[in-house]
């Protein structure tokens, strides 16, 4: 008799183990998505576009002259007058460096670089404001290009 009573209050402690603990009652509540015009909960035919601006003093060889660099002062006042007007709704800036080699040079260009990001409706007026912002950063730095890239995004905001 002596050793039932420890076996069973063994094979209780065991089974008691193996009991699993109850289920929440219902599923846990979870964030939904909102949205409104300029930000969608959901949207298609966006595309993301980045801006490639030098704004250091270009280092290389080149026969043309080169440019000063572009102080944080005068690149914040172009966004706030080229950019930020065409689109107000938010855009991202990343400091980046950037190379490039001049047809026939013997040694590429490298240069300070800021990369402008922006997630817009693919129209023909976003595109438009787009190559605004290109055209007026080249006439004011002398700068020959402003490299455009684009490519389609699922965007949810």
């Amino acid at each position: 008799m002596r050793l039932r009573l420890p076996v069973l209050l063994l094979s209780a402690a065991l089974l008691a183990g193996c009991a699993s603990v109850p289920a929440p009652a219902g599923p846990a509540a979870s964030a939904s998505l909102q949205g409104d015009a300029a930000r969608p909960a959901q949207a298609q035919g966006w595309v993301r576009s980045e801006l490639y601006f030098g704004v250091g003093r270009e280092d290389g060889p080149s026969e043309r002259s080169q440019t000063d660099a572009i102080g944080e002062e005068r690149w914040r006042a172009f966004l706030d007058t080229e950019v930020t007007p065409r689109f107000p709704d938010g855009l991202t800036v990343f400091d980046a460096y950037g190379q490039w080699l001049f047809r026939g040079a013997p040694e590429p260009n490298r240069l300070r670089t800021k990369v402008l990001v922006i997630l817009h409706e693919d129209t023909p007026e976003r595109r438009a404001d787009i190559e605004a912002i290109r055209l007026a950063w080249k006439e004011a730095t002398g700068h020959q290009s402003v490299l455009w890239s684009r490519q389609p995004v699922e965007v949810s905001f």
